[in-house]
């Protein structure tokens, strides 16, 4: 899906409203633990600023109800963090597209930074088709710009309904260059792989992966799988799993992949469990299917660790979503690890290696890959549905 980029916008003298993803990572005092999505933004933030342009920056931060300010969800030391990082002045509006909003614009000067408080303050940004609120926004700027790729699945006000109405108001609206960056890697993965591709599954449900992995078989060479919906496929094929996490309700699917697959579809053939989810419990590993009564299964074991490195390692692009196991508590990292150093290996051979948001992006930032990979994405769902063949409705609304 070809769509003009932030570079192809004139922003001299004029105002640019940013959908960014600030959805950050925060401790309970409030402090930011992890600002990489702020860092990712900074590209297109930058190129506005610099050819003399003004940004107007909107986002969400977790999940508020919509009914107003609360205090937890402020995007006040999103700001803060950001006028660190580009080392500039940045103001916040106490609203979004209100009247806070639209008396800052106006004394915004050239290369100034406003922030508009958190977009799910308002009930019209999940509803969608709040006119006085989309209009609020649009008459802000005088450009729009999607650069919030970990929300471009979603629908909402600020992602749609605003680019649709600047559109009608003669104003330009195209993607930023994190947007433009992910959907490219992403789609080239899957449109154009360099073989072997490999694809890499963890999580919790295969019911959250069904799509994804459906269309992956029909794309890739292989398709591993690892976390706790490894216990799922362990079930359906006749082995005991103690009490690890299993979706009983989904065993005929999982016996239909498997089915299907055939030898694309590779499954754990050890476990690491453990009879408490604690790291000091005690530990075992057992073939798979072979989990004892008491046990659960926390990671894939080291035979598998050492499986899935070897086909890994000889891959020409891999794409990653879920972990191994669970890779917050040593020892139940060791999967994780163990294929996350394949993965660096694979990119060093030349392989586009690409991890998909969400916990396996938290998985190779904490064990210190981030930086040996191709592209570590900031969207979990997104990728996902970008894995399932899926097109985003907030991306074809901007210009082609």
């Amino acid at each position: 899906m070809a769509k003009k980029s932030v570079a192809s916008i004139d922003p001299q003298g004029k105002t640019v409203l940013v959908r960014v993803d600030f959805n950050v990572p925060q401790d309970d005092a409030g402090a930011i633990t992890d600002d990489r999505r702020i860092r990712m933004a900074l590209p297109t933030i930058k190129s506005i600023l610099d050819r003399g342009g003004r940004a107007i920056l909107m986002s969400h931060l977790g999940r508020p109800a919509g009914k107003g300010f609360e205090q937890a969800f402020s995007l006040a030391p999103v700001a803060k963090r950001l006028g660190e990082l580009l080392g500039v002045p940045v103001t916040l509006a106490s609203d979004t597209g209100g009247p806070d909003s639209h008396a800052k614009a106006k004394t915004l000067p050239a290369g100034g930074v406003l922030v508009l408080e958190n977009v799910r303050f308002n009930k019209g940004e999940k509803k969608g088709d709040d006119t006085a609120y989309v209009s609020g926004l649009a008459a802000l700027a005088d450009a729009y710009v999607n650069d919030a790729f970990g929300t471009c699945h979603r629908t909402e006000a600020s992602m749609h309904a605003v680019p649709v109405a600047m559109k009608a108001l003669g104003k330009p609206a195209v993607v930023g260059f994190l947007v433009e960056k992910e959907i490219q890697y992403l789609a080239d993965a899957i449109a154009q792989p360099k073989r072997p591709f490999v694809a890499i599954l963890g999580g919790k449900k295969v019911s959250d992966k069904i799509a994804v992995i459906t269309n992956l078989l029909s794309v890739c060479d292989h398709v591993l799988i690892g976390g706790a919906m490894a216990y799922t496929f362990s079930l359906a094929q006749g082995g005991k799993t103690g009490k690890s996490l299993v979706e009983k309700d989904k065993l005929d699917l999982a016996k239909e992949l498997i089915a299907k697959a055939g030898s694309k579809l590779v499954l754990p053939v050890d476990t690491h469990c453990a009879d408490e989810f604690s790291s000091g419990a005690n530990k075992q590993i057992v073939k798979a299917g072979a989990i004892p009564d008491g046990f659960e299964g926390l990671d894939i074991g080291p035979e598998t660790a050492k499986q899935y490195a070897e086909i890994v390692r000889s891959a020409g692009t891999i794409v990653w979503n879920g972990p191994m196991g669970v890779f917050e508590m040593p020892p139940f990292d060791a999967g994780t690890k163990a294929v996350a150093d394949a993965v660096a290996a694979a990119t060093a051979n030349g392989a586009i290696t690409i991890i998909g948001g969400g916990d396996s992006a938290a998985a190779v930032e904490q064990l210190g890959y981030a930086d040996r990979v191709s592209h570590v994405s900031t969207g979990g769902g997104a990728s996902l549905e970008m894995l399932e063949g899926k097109a985003f409705e907030t991306v074809a609304v901007l210009d082609e």
